[in-house]
């Protein structure tokens, strides 16, 4: 902080000539571009300090605050986008510090272009959840920001992170204001249950991630990302070292049989924590797979694929099958989740560029899409504070903006053309076409279930009679609600249009992680 004010006053000093000015101008430049992943590592650290210390009493001061920290953040994540090299496929904004030297461990930061859109993703969510939860959060509102704003800084810690060990830190950290925000602020009375099964779930397929990794320091001397992925491992250490990620990571996708915690924690969590939970935290499982078990373990992953493809095929069906027979709305669009995020498997792990690209895309429009399908459910809850399909027709009659946007995300959730899904996954689809015609027809069957899904939850909630004797208020969105909406109907349209914009900055990093899977 102390050089970046007296590099500002240099710069911004009268006694200075033009050209001395211009220098100083682009070294104050250079430096905030440096510093600028670290700054968003502790905006959210620091406006959930500042939050600590605001008056309970106070409610507006303090939603306000954590509604323009978490602006701020998107605001200057965009910077990434800007200033992002896209001929450059290394690491980028790099910043490096030492943690223990001793132990040859360093805090290292860095983006690339499969990272970068998953930090955007994290920074327009956070402040969307907050947006939404403007009202229906009426208890321990001060603890409910502090807990998103620092579950902001522990994602994109995640996405940003070069060194494996402080990977899993960050990775498992993650955890625990979730735990904290679906256990005290759910919605139901098995909502401690729930963020047990979350918790427990998740952890316990980490342990064995844990152990690997002090494998691989011991047998490397450090867990730097840059120092790995040029260590060759022998087979057998391969396969074993990727059963230990696997444990780990699968149960973020999720995959099948460890998806079970999903649909409860979904059902239970408050709105704001289903989106974070299928928009962001469903991506780690998938974003650990691209950037560590791909790069480090090349044999291993080709050895287990037709594994993967199998569990992926199945996850697919079952959840599609299981959706159609859900009565709760959570339900049916948790597990429309595992459905589309063990498609993006089948995507990661076709092992070529195509597939990858559709993967990574498919995970942001899944972040887009299922995000806004938990707002609609919000939306409805608030005003009736029921989740059962039964209780709800006719809709189109009093809220028709309301309708409008969820055709919208219903159209998306089934890949229509035009929306971001169609391109994601008809990326994943050719790339595992590639590799399995018979894993691409029976990966693209999940497609026409989902659409069989999707359009008998619009037909039975929007048409037919209202069912007054269970439904009190009609008012449609308000004018609060439209703009949480707004970005994300603007994201999933502009991807579905012009994905090469996406795609340009995607491909160098991706060719450069294939070239090394297949060399």
């Amino acid at each position: 902080m102390v050089e970046y004010l007296l590099c500002k006053q240099e710069v911004f000093s009268s006694s200075l000539d033009v050209s001395t000015k211009v220098k100083k101008l682009i070294m104050f430049s250079s430096f905030c571009i440096t510093n600028l992943l670290p700054t968003l590592v502790v905006l959210p650290i620091l406006g959930s300090f500042i939050v600590l210390f605001l008056s309970k009493k106070n409610i507006g001061l303090i939603r306000s605050f954590g509604l323009f920290t978490s602006f701020l953040v998107f605001f200057l994540s965009l910077f990434l986008w800007l200033f992002f090299d896209r001929n450059y496929t290394r690491f980028q904004f790099v910043y490096d510090f030492v943690w223990i030297s001793s132990s040859n461990l360093n805090f290292s930061l860095g983006i690339d272009g499969i990272s970068i859109f998953f930090v955007l993703l994290t920074t327009l969510l956070i402040p969307l959840c907050l947006l939404a939860s403007w009202n229906s959060i009426t208890k321990s509102y001060k603890e409910y920001v502090i807990a998103f704003l620092v579950m902001e800084s522990f994602l994109i810690l995640v996405f940003c992170v070069r060194d494996l060990l402080l990977f899993y830190i960050f990775f498992e950290s993650v955890l625990i204001p979730m735990f904290i925000i679906i256990g005290i602020w759910g919605s139901r009375e098995r909502k401690v249950r729930a963020s047990y099964m979350f918790f427990l779930y998740t952890l316990l397929g980490s342990v064995l991630m844990l152990l690997s990794i002090l494998y691989i320091y011991f047998r490397v001397g450090t867990t730097d990302y840059e120092t790995l992925i040029s260590f060759n491992f022998t087979f057998n250490e391969q396969r074993l070292i990727w059963l230990a990620f696997f444990a780990s990571f699968a149960s973020k996708v999720p995959m099948l049989p460890v998806h079970i915690w999903l649909p409860e924690a979904h059902v239970e969590a408050p709105t704001a924590g289903s989106v974070v939970l299928a928009g962001i935290l469903l991506k780690l499982g998938s974003y650990g797979f691209i950037r560590f078990t791909l790069p480090l373990l090349p044999e291993a992953s080709l050895y287990f694929t037709p594994f993967v493809f199998a569990l992926s095929i199945l996850g697919v069906i079952y959840a599609s099958l299981t959706a159609i027979r859900q009565t709760d709305l959570k339900r049916i669009v948790a597990y429309t989740s595992v459905a589309h995020m063990n498609l993006v498997m089948i995507g990661i792990f076709s092992f070529n560029v195509v597939g990858l690209e559709g993967a990574i895309l498919q995970s942001l429009s899944h972040g887009f899409v299922s995000s806004a399908l938990f707002l609609i459910i919000g939306v409805i809850y608030d005003r009736h504070h029921t989740r059962m399909v039964k209780y709800y027709s006719g809709l189109a009659h009093t809220m028709p903006l309301f309708t409008i946007i969820f055709l919208i995300f219903t159209m998306a959730n089934i890949a229509l053309p035009g929306t971001s899904s169609f391109v994601g996954e008809f990326l994943i689809l050719s790339g595992a076409f590639k590799v399995s015609t018979s894993a691409t027809f029976l990966g693209a069957t999940g497609m026409v279930l989902g659409g069989g899904y999707s359009l008998w939850l619009f037909n039975r909630i929007v048409y037919g009679n209202l069912k007054i004797q269970y439904l009190t208020s009609f008012q449609d969105i308000n004018i609060r609600e439209f703009f949480v909406f707004l970005p994300l109907i603007i994201g999933t349209f502009f991807m579905g249009i012009y994905p090469e914009i996406f795609l340009d900055v995607i491909h160098g990093s991706v060719n450069n992680l294939v070239a090394h899977i297949n060399p």
